[in-house]
């Protein structure tokens, strides 16, 4: 790899042979970046033979792309793959450490480029979404009219984090974490690999200590082959140039522990939220219990995991089971009080308890039509015996004479309109599930008890 400076700010990437001593001190995931496109691993769904980034290099037809994923995926590998593969002029720039005043450099060469030798210019950005909108706005035109070919890579979702015109203009290649077996391609190909990895070295690496590596990762290539090179390095010396061991315990130590990739605001977030209180609601207490584990774990604030466990008692189990949202109400209180890691008890009892109960949606159900109407229909007007009278003038003008007091009759219940004349409308319709049933049973004889009501009424005309 050689960066070549060209204006302050700028960087131009590019990989070649001769640049071997530069590699040499770069670390390992660094180092055995794929040169080309077949020795790139992963991302199947769109890199491999007939595949459309494969038939966009082998063309030189390359457009505008967004790389998005997981960090230690492949990303900038496979931006390195495309700056050695196109014949287009590869810039690279940092969105951290990057200005308006360096884009506009890139800008100008590319434009001075294109127009005197015919060469077009590929822009790469790294961490795309660390751009502010004004800095995203600067590349529209120039991305709109060919002269530069953007590549942004990003961990965060380019539908939110990114201008929607650069997305318009864009294809979106979204990058998945590596499995196991991709993983442990990779660290075998550097254990194999005297020139760029750890071939030069005798080691004789357990399986069992790999294939710990590939799972403890997590489909972070960059993690395990940072703990594979912490691991054979930090022997090398005692080695003394024979045997270096590379065991399970060893393992263990380079890489520590499992970190977890959480995002508290972005798709992990939203996406393990989604999960919990879709597995709450399908009623599977495992699925819940491992998801809620995750959120807790990647360090979710408990206090948003209660909102969304109360949010799915009443939603989700509603009448069918009122207990639902008075435990769920308890674990939110008690996640403010308390926090973790005790909270996790309350979240986990309440998850449970709500997962496990008997499902009804239509208390939601009336809310969103009742809602709905609202907003979409004529307004209705409060009937004359149900507004409010305990002021003079309302007494006077007639307000609640007419209003019947429920619990003047027997059974605390009496006919009449709550709705104004000739309004009929029926929102909540009971299940047969759970405490709901009883509530069913018991609207069907207020039901029965108004019919009643009504043939009394015409009978005495």
């Amino acid at each position: 790899m050689r960066i070549m400076l060209e204006g302050k700010g700028e960087k131009t990437l590019f990989f070649e042979a001769e640049q071997a001593k530069l590699l040499s001190a770069a670390p390992l995931a660094v180092r055995m970046r794929p040169r080309k496109l077949a020795e790139f691993v992963g991302q199947k769904q769109f890199v491999g033979q007939g595949k459309l980034l494969n038939r966009m290099l082998e063309s030189d037809c390359l457009t505008s792309l967004i790389f998005y994923g997981p960090p230690g995926v492949g990303k900038t590998s496979l931006a390195a793959v495309v700056a050695n593969h196109t014949k287009a002029r590869f810039h690279y720039l940092s969105a951290p450490a990057a200005t308006v005043k360096d884009i506009r450099q890139v800008i100008v060469a590319a434009k001075d480029r294109l127009t005197t030798a015919g060469q077009r210019t590929v822009l790469f950005i790294d961490e795309i979404h660390r751009f502010n909108r004004a800095q995203q706005d600067v590349l529209l035109d120039d991305v709109e009219s060919g002269v530069l070919i953007l590549i942004g890579a990003t961990t965060e979702n380019p539908y939110f984090s990114v201008n929607s015109p650069l997305i318009s203009r864009s294809t979106v290649f979204r990058f998945e974490p590596l499995n196991d077996d991709e993983v442990l391609e990779l660290m075998r190909a550097a254990l194999a690999d005297g020139e760029r990895g750890l071939g030069k070295y005798e080691v004789e690496a357990d399986q069992k200590a790999l294939k710990f590596l590939a799972v403890t990762s997590d489909g972070d290539a960059r993690k395990a082959l940072t703990a594979l090179e912490v691991g054979v390095m930090s022997q090398a010396p005692r080695a003394g140039g024979g045997k270096i061991r590379f065991d399970l315990a060893i393992a263990k130590e380079s890489i520590q522990q499992k970190t977890l990739g959480y995002d508290g605001t972005g798709d992990t977030h939203y996406d393990l939220a989604s999960a919990l209180q879709k597995s709450m609601r399908g009623s599977d207490p495992d699925a819940t219990v491992y998801w809620l584990a995750r959120m807790i774990a990647g360090g979710e604030d408990p206090r948003f995991i209660a909102r969304r466990i109360a949010i799915c008692a009443a939603e989700d189990v509603g009448n069918a089971d009122p207990m639902a949202t008075v435990l769920a109400s308890s674990a939110v209180q008690i996640s403010e009080f308390v926090g973790l890691p005790e909270a996790q008890f309350a979240l986990a009892q309440a998850a449970v308890y709500v997962a496990c109960a008997p499902k009804s949606n239509a208390v939601s159900t009336a809310i969103w039509q009742a809602v709905d109407e609202v907003k979409s229909e004529p307004t209705l007007r409060v009937p004359k015996h149900l507004k409010d009278s305990h002021y003079r003038a309302a007494k006077q003008a007639g307000f609640g004479a007419d209003y019947k007091y429920p619990h003047s009759f027997e059974e605390g219940f009496v006919a009449q309109e709550y709705l104004p004349e000739g309004v009929s409308k029926k929102y909540y319709r009971p299940t047969d599930r759970g405490h709901e049933k009883n509530i069913k049973r018991y609207l069907q004889k207020l039901e029965s008890l108004i019919q009643n009501s009504k043939t009394y009424e015409r009978e005495k005309k």
